[in-house]
């Protein structure tokens, strides 16, 4: 895998528009088995619609992209077989929390989901929630996923300018800083009651991280990048 490269971008061009998917098409058959399997393991998994991104552009201060419509299922198992269409790309949102005292906020995911297990910050693949006519509105997607996971809302933290673009061989992670006026342990304990007041909760505890020290394996290799770009 190539080392992730890191944009900073003032700017997002996020744009749907029609693309017929060969490898949704081509290999049906084998994605409906591969999401039944997954889904008798893990019977909360919906195979709903959702947005994967091609031709990522990065001019001046800005990332333009095309966004294409698909289901969970093809989308499953793309990332599961190893991302076998190169030119495709899982571009989504993080909400990078972050406490008043520096430390970042990261969640990690219940047994029941997808990505059981895998800590990481508020976020989710863009679905057609997220746009506004053809435009995938990224920003809104990020202040969705807090809300949804973490049961913080706007009046919580404050929203940085910029964006912080990771880019894999496969992902473009673009994640923005939110900042809490609360310390660490304060914004964990909040967190904490705010998962344990939910009926079904995504996320199965809170994580703080203050340093690399604080990494695990658990953490995707974007959320490991972006972080430690933002101690060094």
């Amino acid at each position: 895998m190539t080392a992730p490269a890191i944009h900073r971008v003032a700017q997002l061009d996020l744009v749907r528009k029609d693309w017929r998917w060969l490898f949704a098409e081509q290999r049906r058959a084998e994605i409906d088995a591969h999401f039944a399997a997954k889904r008798a393991e893990k019977p909360a998994m919906f195979n709903g619609r959702v947005l994967l991104a091609r031709k990522p552009l990065f001019t001046g201060e800005g990332l333009s992209a095309e966004y294409f419509e698909t289901d969970f299922a093809s989308f499953l198992a793309w990332r599961d077989w190893g991302f076998p269409d190169r030119d495709v790309l899982n571009g989504f949102g993080m909400g990078a929390l972050r406490s008043s005292d520096g430390a970042f906020v990261l969640g990690e995911m219940g047994p029941h989901t997808a990505n059981a297990g895998r800590i990481y910050f508020a976020a989710g693949t863009p679905d057609p929630n997220d746009l506004r006519g053809d435009t995938v509105d990224i920003a809104g997607s990020v202040l969705r996923e807090v809300e949804e996971e973490l049961g913080l809302t706007e009046r919580d933290y404050h929203v940085a300018d910029d964006w912080c673009c990771v880019i894999t061989d496969h992902s473009i992670a673009m994640m923005r800083v939110l900042t809490s006026d609360l310390p660490a342990e304060t914004l964990r304990g909040k967190l904490k009651a705010n998962l344990a007041a939910q009926a079904s909760p995504e996320l199965s505890d809170i994580h703080l991280v203050r340093s690399p020290a604080d990494f695990t394996s658990t953490m995707p290799i974007f959320v490991t990048a972006f972080l430690a770009a933002q101690f060094s």
